[in-house]
């Protein structure tokens, strides 16, 4: 047995019923969120290690100093930018700082092309992930504020 949405798309029982349950929504948000707000914690935990990060994904070209800004606000990016996506008012803005840092740092430390071999293969399939990752903060964010069509 199957129920239907109001624009006709066939959903069955059990699925509607589990869409349905109460704070779904914000645990679907938390789990896409946590890796991110993870990596805050312990960036925040460990900021020489953080800076050091930094430092080696962007080369010799930073100071000690702006490595350790861009490593702020790398771990302001990623703890205010998960709060913010686990809000309904805010969760667009949230998605939108998540997405950018996540294209930023995937173009940084996974430039596929770049690579030779089976190398290649490896940094392009975590290229592709990061992608997917980007386009489910903007799905978040189009259910989130009332989008429910493609």
């Amino acid at each position: 047995m199957s129920l239907t949405l109001k624009d006709d798309i066939a959903v069955p029982a059990p699925i509607r019923l589990l869409l349905a349950l109460p704070g779904l929504a914000v645990v679907a948000r938390l789990a896409l969120a946590s890796p991110f707000l993870t990596s805050g914690v312990t960036k925040l935990s460990d900021f020489s290690g953080a800076t050091a990060e930094v430092a080696g994904l962007v080369g010799g070209g930073l100071g000690a100093t702006q490595a350790g800004l861009v490593a702020a606000a790398v771990i302001l990016v990623k703890l205010g930018g998960s709060l913010l996506f686990l809000t309904r008012r805010y969760c667009w803005l949230g998605a939108g700082l998540l997405a950018g840092f996540t294209v930023a740092a995937t173009l940084l430390a996974h430039a596929f092309w770049a690579f030779d071999g089976p190398e290649r293969g490896r940094q392009a399939a975590t290229f592709f992930e990061h992608l997917a990752i980007v386009g489910g903060f903007a799905m978040a964010a189009l259910f989130v504020n009332g989008r429910r069509t493609a």
